[in-house]
């Protein structure tokens, strides 16, 4: 009779690697990316089509802006288009800063809570995972000016992408284009 060996198995199971992405791996790389700082974004100029959504957040936020003089704005009609322009007034926040869309200021954190799941394209993955909005600052309250329906506490779906190279699973990208929270 012939005894059966666990060892060249096992080195076998090793030396191939793991076939699929763990939920456990991908929660690790993806966490070391979180917090991130939400921000919300005021332009510098823009323009939008007048009674447009995005005309209604532009005047929204301009009126916001007319209680708290922290920006001086201008409207002048373009047509059926009318054009904003935002400028940091006298009393403008000392967190207020120059971003590549125009000017940021933090409005809360968002925190990784899980994995969600894996979908599998050959020598690829697709993660879909949840964060959710936490420690919202006083600016918050822009944040939901511009994004309508926005509430702390609330989570939202990500993506990140992984390949497959050799044997490890190798974080790509993910949606996030915020930065991570200091």
């Amino acid at each position: 009779m012939r005894t059966f060996s666990a060892v060249p198995v096992l080195i076998l199971a090793l030396a191939c690697g793991s076939a699929r992405l763990e939920r456990r791996e991908a929660e690790n790389d993806i966490r070391r990316d979180y917090p991130v700082q939400v921000v919300a974004t005021i332009p510098e100029s823009a323009s939008a089509i007048k009674g447009s959504p995005e005309h209604a957040k532009l005047v929204a936020l301009e009126e916001s802006f007319a209680k708290s003089g922290a920006f001086a704005t201008t409207r002048t009609p373009d047509g059926d288009r009318e054009k904003f322009a935002f400028k940091p007034g006298a009393s403008a926040p000392k967190a207020l800063r120059l971003g590549p869309k125009g000017y940021e200021l933090p409005a809360a954190e968002a925190q990784f809570v899980r994995a969600e799941r894996i979908e599998y394209m050959g020598s690829s993955a697709r993660v879909t995972y949840l964060i959710r909005l936490e420690r919202p600052t006083p600016y918050f309250g822009l944040f939901t000016i511009l994004h309508p329906g926005v509430r702390p506490g609330e989570s939202k779906e990500r993506h990140a992408s992984y390949r497959k190279e050799g044997r490890s699973w190798i974080l790509q990208e993910t949606d996030e284009t915020l930065k991570k929270a200091q």
